[in-house]
């Protein structure tokens, strides 16, 4: 999920769904309450440690800093991204191409109205997806208000924390804060991915609970878009940010010939789609 964010394009969540672990991770989110915080007052040891699922939790969190840095500070991805376009995007690609096919096979019997909700997701996020980067301040409270938008879409599938930086032009500014520890920046960042979190895992579970059809044929439809936004081949624009090249927007294009690198690329997507389903099958036999 951490090397997930780092890429502009591709959800956290998503990867949640590929890994079967995204219905227990919004549970998990939604468990710090009201309940917990009363057994924090009354030092209460069982309510404080039990109701949290920190066995997921505490190893997720430690994997998403770990890839954070590393994809920050060792390997840079985002320059990988602007150096090796289509091989990094071709292998997410097929992970998202192969998450939808795993996603429709949870819905039985998929009846008209689900194709409308289907439509209603990718209409959402092809608008989402097309917006343009607009100057934004840098006060501590729309750093605060970016972190709280950009955690929506990590835990939403389809639907990039990366993308929404990108697009509210904070992503350097965040990833760069990330990579040296700028506790001025972070701090806000921080509480607002908390605020967001806090109130968007609550309506995504209720959603989950009252509406699973409709909330997973509208995830299916941001997928969907959102392959808009992945697919290898693109006419990408870029501009220059502090000595640095940082996408700022993309049209699909498709390769006229068959070459050595359309071939690899090829192999790519079919590797991220056979993973998706090795993995769904992993997590089948677990489960």
């Amino acid at each position: 999920m951490g090397t997930a964010d780092v890429v502009p394009g591709v959800s956290g969540g998503t990867m949640a769904l590929i890994l079967g672990i995204y219905t227990r991770l919004i549970n998990a989110i939604k468990s710090f309450d009201l309940i917990w915080l009363k057994g924090i007052a009354r030092f209460d040891k069982k309510v404080i440690s039990g109701r949290p699922d920190f066995a997921l939790l505490v190893p997720l969190v430690i994997g998403i800093f770990i890839a954070l840095m590393f994809f920050t500070r060792v390997i840079s991805l985002p320059e990988l991204l602007n150096t090796y376009p289509e091989p990094v995007y071709s292998l997410f690609f097929g992970l998202i191409a192969g998450s939808v096919f795993i996603l429709l096979g949870h819905i039985e019997k998929i009846a008209v109205k689900d194709f409308l909700y289907l439509f209603t997701g990718i209409v959402f996020g092809m608008i989402v997806f097309n917006l343009v980067p607009v100057n934004t301040p840098e006060e501590s409270w729309f750093i605060f208000l970016s972190g709280a938008l950009a955690i929506c879409a990590m835990i939403l599938p389809g639907i990039s924390g990366s993308f929404i930086l990108l697009i509210l032009k904070k992503y350097d500014y965040i990833f760069n804060a990330i990579g040296y520890f700028d506790f001025t920046v972070l701090i806000p960042f921080v509480f607002g991915i908390i605020t967001g979190l806090a109130l968007f895992a609550r309506f995504l579970s209720w959603m989950l609970r009252n509406f699973y059809r409709a909330t997973i044929m509208v995830i299916n439809g941001l997928l969907i878009a959102s392959l808009w936004v992945i697919w290898p081949y693109q006419v990408r624009t870029y501009e220059i940010i502090r000595d640095k090249k940082y996408l700022i927007g993309s049209t699909p294009s498709f390769p006229t010939e068959l070459t050595t690198d359309v071939v690899v690329a090829l192999l790519l997507t079919l590797t991220g789609i056979a993973v998706v389903i090795i993995i769904n099958n992993l997590a089948k036999k677990i489960s």
